[in-house]
């Protein structure tokens, strides 16, 4: 007797259901399996931002209440009075206004200390470990990729999306499933345009089949054909509703000339993530997205353009729960995470040079808040670098087994003690949750500093 991975092998070949990725059985049939057991339950979302150049992990969770911080970062290092104060040593940045308030309403987790064995300081080698999930550089997929054949994705025939001009990151790529990559409205139209007749030949080669015995499983497969078409066209209303419609505009007068920005741009965090908000709303159904956020090399002149990014950051997710209705909210969890942390001691032109060790955040209403592990000792250095205590696959495996239920050994290849990040349990607080309007434009960053300063 056929089964439904010899169906679907057989059926769809080496043929695409979505223009814009590749899409194999094993997603198919996964998500069969998935829609068989609950059709009810709505799947849950993580939103990964990639904080790109080092962050500074030590100025955005400052241990304000130890004089070794502030010796050993006489001009960076903030007072007491100036951090968003989490006790009576730890404060975040000043500018990480809306993250305090997400952590006062308890949906944020601050994890410390995160890092690998015998850390890298190459941007490059770093950042592939970190997507690699794999301090070795084994793996040829990315881990992310990793676990797209084993999610349910009952809504949608778009599992991932990373959103970005920058080629799909390695955390992402060769995933047994589908993934989109959408730079902008341009490149996303092109995209809907290939592949027509090959999509259209095998709709009509499934309608035409006359095996009773197969009957089930080529309805199955038509159902998650169009449920990719209305996804794409979600997509692009979403695209249409988003950003450029010139309202909200901001103009500047920098270095001699005018710059005119738009906080709702898809070039900026804030646009992206305002679009990840309106396709969540919208039902579109992926469980994963993918933004960046870069800038972070902060070798010289710290001060101000970490400032500027911490700003940006924050206003971004607050604005994205912010928007998100409490029936969406509980479904959603963001996490960011950066490739390396950055020396104790600042550097001779007020920066900080790359380092190990740094601190996560993740974000959402079933997130259980708070300080997660110790800061780690600034009298306890390894070359001038903190020691971590946790293990960054740590709080990958306990997304993937706590939150997208997707078996966290069969991606990391390993077994990884959990942390207390997920309560499922749990409420979105209310008086939140304003559907963003055609052409609404978030929240400027606080103090009014645009993006362009990046």
């Amino acid at each position: 007797m056929s089964t439904r991975r010899d169906f679907l092998k057989t059926t769809l070949g080496t043929s695409s259901l979505l223009a814009v990725g590749g899409v194999v059985p094993e997603f198919l049939a996964s998500t069969a399996r998935a829609a068989e057991k609950d059709d009810k339950k709505k799947d849950t979302v993580l939103v990964v931002i990639e904080l790109t150049g080092g962050n500074d992990g030590l100025n955005t969770v400052a241990p304000y209440g130890d004089d070794l911080y502030h010796k050993a970062r006489p001009t960076l290092g903030f007072a007491k009075k100036e951090v968003q104060k989490l006790d009576d040593y730890h404060g975040l940045h000043p500018r990480l206004t809306d993250f305090k308030r997400l952590y006062d309403e308890k949906r944020l987790a601050v994890i410390q200390g995160v890092g690998y064995p015998n850390p890298d300081r190459s941007h490059f080698e770093s950042m592939d470990i970190w997507q690699l999930a794999d301090p070795k550089r084994a793996n040829t997929s990315g881990w992310l990729a990793r676990a797209i054949p084993g999610m349910s994705v009952k809504d949608a025939g778009v599992p991932g999306m990373y959103l970005g001009n920058e080629r799909l990151p390695v955390a992402m790529q060769g995933a047994d499933g589908g993934v989109i990559s959408l730079a902008d409205r341009a490149n996303f139209k092109l995209q809907l345009t290939g592949n027509q007749t090959r999509r259209k030949s095998l709709i009509e080669d499934l309608n035409g089949d006359k095996d009773t015995g197969k009957a089930d499983l080529a309805a199955f497969v038509r159902k998650r054909q169009l449920q990719t078409y209305t996804s794409l066209q979600k997509i692009e209303d979403a695209l249409k509703e988003a950003g450029g419609s010139g309202r909200g505009q901001n103009r500047s007068f920098v270095n001699g000339r005018v710059v005119t920005t738009d906080p709702d741009d898809l070039n900026t965090l804030s646009g992206k993530l305002s679009l990840v908000a309106r396709l969540i709303q919208k039902g579109l159904g992926t469980r994963l997205y993918y933004v960046q956020l870069g800038g972070f090399d902060t070798h010289s002149g710290q001060a101000d353009l970490h400032g500027t990014l911490m700003g940006d950051l924050s206003a971004a997710v607050g604005n994205f729960f912010n928007s998100l209705q409490a029936e969406h909210s509980e479904r959603v969890a963001l996490m960011t995470y950066s490739e390396f942390g950055r020396r104790v001691k600042e550097n001779g032109s007020r920066g900080t040079d790359h380092g190990s060790g740094s601190c996560m955040f993740v974000a959402g209403s079933q997130v259980v808040g708070g300080l997660v592990g110790k800061h780690p000792s600034l009298s306890d250095l390894t070359d001038g670098d903190i020691k971590y205590h946790t293990d960054f696959r740590r709080v990958y495996a306990t997304l993937l087994d706590d939150w997208l239920e997707v078996d966290s050994k069969g991606v990391l290849e390993d077994k990884y003690e959990k942390l207390p990040l997920i309560d499922r349990k749990k409420k979105a607080p209310g008086g939140g949750g304003v559907p963003l309007q055609p052409g609404a434009i978030p929240a400027p960053p606080i103090l009014g500093v645009p993006p362009f300063q990046r």
